[in-house]
């Protein structure tokens, strides 16, 4: 009976630290992002997690669906591509439980075109690619709006569709894309709505290169995003100091003087 004991004790003990081994290290925070400008500045200032005790990881995505599944699965702790616009709308939309641990920055949208120079030029009939998921597909049409091409119903809001237009005076023609796929089709359409995160590896500055750009007081913000109940976590907090920090600030300073990406701490 003894013996019996004994080994059923050994057994619990390598039972219990086996779950210890399998508990995630809290100095551990794998951030998940799109490639520019957003990998690059997490990045930068892993070196600054290291000396507060944090190890970053970065895994690069290139789509805006799976990262956010993976947030909320709990493969990784927090993703840096969305605004909140988005987060929200994807929340709703997949019962998630995202939320802000905090704003970096902006990127404008921009009207891009290979084929024409300017708003003006646009010809009747012109076809304007414009990303298909709802939130940046409204805010496609409001950037469109803005430029004076079209007119969208009082109600639309932020989650404009295209049937949302009551006025079209040029009548434009409108495509649906995949936002990571908008820079390659530009040259297959007469114009086309790029996010910053696909306009830039693409060599698009929208300061130089698009017809008609967002404003920098866009409420489209740049966030870290993180499940529920995770924004108060100590790694969380020195990520967001981090990444919020005037090393940051510089370097999109220098990097990005054409507007492509504008802070905003």
């Amino acid at each position: 009976m003894k013996k019996v004991n004994v080994l059923f004790a050994v057994a619990s003990a390598l039972l219990l630290l086996a779950g210890c081994n399998g508990k995630k290290n809290s100095n551990v925070i794998t951030v998940g992002a799109t490639p520019e400008p957003h990998a690059e500045m997490l990045n930068l200032i892993a070196s600054d997690l290291a000396e507060q005790g944090f190890t970053l990881k970065v895994k690069e995505f290139t789509d805006y669906v799976t990262p956010n599944e993976a947030v909320e699965a709990g493969e990784i702790d927090a993703n840096f591509f969305q605004h909140i616009p988005y987060m929200d709308s994807f929340n709703k939309e997949r019962g998630y439980h995202l939320v802000n641990a905090g704003g970096v920055h902006v990127e404008p949208l921009a009207l891009y075109s290979k084929k024409y120079t300017s708003l003006s030029a646009l010809p009747e009939g012109a076809v304007i690619a414009i990303p298909n998921d709802p939130t940046n597909e409204g805010r496609a049409l409001l950037l469109l709006q803005s430029a004076g091409l079209i007119k969208l119903s009082a109600t639309a809001g932020l989650e404009a569709v295209p049937a949302d237009i009551t006025e079209n005076s040029k009548k434009l023609k409108f495509q649906e894309i995949e936002a990571a796929s908008l820079p390659r089709v530009l040259v297959d359409t007469d114009a086309a709505v790029i996010n910053g995160n696909y306009a830039i590896p693409a060599g698009l500055t929208a300061n130089k290169d698009g017809l008609f750009v967002e404003g920098a007081d866009s409420p489209y913000v740049n966030i870290i995003a993180v499940k529920e109940g995770h924004q108060n976590d100590a790694a969380v907090k020195a990520l967001v100091k981090a990444i919020t920090s005037q090393k940051i600030k510089d370097f999109v300073a220098k990097r990005y003087p054409n507007g492509e990406v504008v802070t905003v701490f």
